[in-house]
């Protein structure tokens, strides 16, 4: 999300503002650092009369009509007035840059609900900026996270003038019966993502103006600042410690509770994934069309890179003509959410060192919207596919396609004689099938869960759940947590591509989570976390309805771990985890069967792994040959 003062929404100072003349017989009122001929808080309408506030920003010198790039956000456009802001890096490469924000935030009309009309907006928006006497008709939109995700809901709607993308951390893909269906919040694997939900919502998700005054309504605050007139820019909500509000019961009531202004949490977590009411967000489910060429770039250690991989593949394989088809291009860093451009020489995620992760961000973007929006022939529609930073080893890859075509999809089996409890434990991992194995036990107790450490969680606002990589040796001591290793490797092994662990499980509770982890053990036991995910067992049949467990069945649950790519050096090992729970990332099973959401008791759930030729739970490793073939 790539946003300041997550939980705490600092005062702005809202200076008296002089007026500028506007192009176009525009006008708008602006203090700090615009040109004589930008046009800022121009009220751009949408199809049903909303009006939503845009600022534009032109080139200097050169003279029109020029093409435009637009960024729609949730998070303040005035925050691009700025010194550090993108604005006159796209300013002095000859276009207009234009900022909004989206519908109900800040000084744009109507109501927010994230990314609810977010396709039919950007739409009018794109159609707009092409209509003007200063565009050349081409727009091309920018924007990392929220701000990623709108530009590929508008696609869905073929704007007839949108020209090129670039989509960053964008994660907005399946919906409704999908592993994943809502930006902060809600499920993935059915449970629910507490640490960035939390933050999210009790900030950014705010369905009124972050920095309104305390008094003053929205309407009365845009109007305000529109006529020149001082307002007092107050913290809306007082500062809490996020950690002392992740454990909150019932969990819908955790941002309310807090102090947090009116926001949707609540509803998000109520509704499982298989209900309506996703629908009148417009994710993504795959059947729609697209056709605009698209640089989609992430990171391995981003929540939703294996999202954004999913729709690299989607706007190719639904384009309606070549020029969409064959021009779909990604970018994966080893980083975090949003940091991929603010990596050294010596890039460190979390507390793994990657090496070099450099890449020319800046310089493929410029190129790109030269070739797509003033017709420069840069060679860049002929720049590889895909590129993937390859950990471990720590290089730039250059490849074809998602997954790549010579992987080997290969399950790693869990063995033990029945301890494999902590990394003490007689846990292993190896290729051969399980014979027979006494299966692992152990207890799941909600009041005391297995501890976050690092993995692909954003935007929590605190240290306290940190993102990327780091040192699983805390919570491989716990009793309440399987650890499988392999031997140290003889020579290396590349795992590129999607992940998911099979188990075989049982449990004296109705509904209980299963978690999984993929680590890389270095020789001096230095344990990385590499990737993870979470099943809720009530889905394991699908993400469209609920089955419960009965007492003595097993039954298979498979999980989604999502993406990465990852080299086992000599002498590491590979480790699978296995526990059920992983907070404050997810939220805690309750283990009673019922809603989760809305309850404040719990119960012990006694659970159970089985490996045995019946029941060979396995890791699926995407391997790829050392040569290729």
């Amino acid at each position: 999300m790539a946003i300041a003062g997550l939980i705490t929404i600092g005062a702005v100072a809202v200076a008296p503002r002089r007026g500028i003349a506007r192009a176009g017989g525009e006008a708008s009122a602006f203090s700090g650092t615009a040109q004589s001929n930008d046009s800022l808080s121009v009220m751009v309408p949408m199809r049903d009369g909303t009006r939503l506030s845009t600022d534009l920003y032109f080139p200097r010198d050169s003279a029109g009509p020029h093409p435009v790039i637009l960024l729609r956000t949730p998070y303040e456009k005035n925050n691009y007035r700025g010194a550090g802001s993108p604005t006159r890096m796209w300013t002095d490469a000859g276009y207009v840059f234009a900022v909004q924000d989206v519908r109900g935030k800040h000084e744009s009309e109507g109501d927010f609900l994230p990314q609810n009309g977010d396709r039919d907006d950007g739409y009018d928006t794109v159609e707009w900026l092409a209509a003007r006497g200063w565009s050349n008709g081409k727009v091309g939109t920018y924007g990392c996270s929220y701000l990623g995700d709108v530009q590929l809901l508008m696609a869905t709607r073929r704007p007839p003038h949108l020209t090129a993308m670039v989509p960053q951390s964008a994660g907005s893909s399946p919906g409704r019966g999908g592993n994943r269906v809502s930006y902060f919040g809600a499920t993935h694997g059915g449970a629910i993502e507490v640490a960035a939900g939390f933050g999210w919502f009790r900030s950014a998700g705010s369905k009124v103006s972050n920095i309104a005054p305390n008094g003053m309504t929205r309407a009365d605050w845009i109007a305000a600042r529109k006529d020149g007139r001082a307002v007092d820019a107050a913290p809306r909500t007082v500062e809490v410690q996020p950690r002392d509000w992740w454990r909150h019961l019932p969990l819908a009531d955790m941002v309310d509770s807090s102090g947090g202004p009116p926001n949707d949490f609540r509803a998000m977590v109520m509704h499982p994934p298989f209900d309506e009411w996703w629908e009148q967000f417009g994710y993504l489910n795959g059947t729609e069309r697209f056709d605009v060429p698209a640089l989609h770039v992430n990171g391995w250690y981003d929540f939703g890179v294996a999202e954004t991989l999913y729709e690299f593949n989607l706007l190719r394989q639904n384009a309606e003509t070549p020029r969409g088809r064959d021009n779909q291009f990604a970018v994966i860093a080893p980083t975090t959410h949003c940091s991929f451009e603010r990596v050294s020489e010596r890039t460190v995620v979390g507390e793994r060192p990657v090496g070099d992760a450099r890449f020319g961000y800046a310089e493929l973007y410029r190129r790109w919207f030269d070739h797509w929006l003033k017709g420069i022939d840069n060679g860049v529609e002929r720049e590889p596919k895909l590129r993937i930073f390859v950990m471990g080893q720590n290089v730039w890859r250059s490849e074809n396609e998602w997954p790549l075509a010579r992987t080997r999809f290969t399950p790693y089996y869990l063995h033990s004689g029945g301890r494999a409890n902590s990394v003490w434990g007689d846990g292993t991992l190896g290729a051969a099938k399980p014979s027979a194995e006494p299966p692992d036990r152990y207890t799941y107790d909600p009041r005391t869960p297995v501890p976050s450490r690092g993995g692909p969680v954003c935007c929590t606002g605190t240290p306290d759940a940190p993102e990327g990589a780091f040192d699983q040796s805390d919570v491989e001591s716990r009793h309440d947590v399987l650890i499988y290793s392999t031997p140290p490797l003889t020579s290396g092994l590349e795992v590129t591509g999607p992940l998911k662990v099979v188990l075989y499980v049982s449990s004296d509770a109705r509904d209980t989570d299963f978690t999984a982890k993929l680590v890389d053990v270095a020789p001096d036991g230095q344990a990385y976390n590499v990737q993870e995910g979470i099943l809720r067992a009530r889905y394991r049949d699908g993400f469209d309805h609920t089955v419960f467990m009965k007492p003595g069945g097993v039954y298979k649950v498979e999980i989604d771990l999502q993406a990465t790519s990852n080299w086992f050096a000599p002498g590491h090992r590979i480790r699978v985890e296995v526990a059920s729970s992983n907070f404050p990332r997810f939220d805690r099973n309750l283990n009673t069967g019922g809603n989760n959401y809305d309850e404040r008791t719990w119960k012990v759930a006694r659970n159970v792994i089985y490996h045995s030729p019946t029941y060979p739970s396995h890791i699926v490793l995407p391997v790829i040959p050392s040569v290729r073939q």
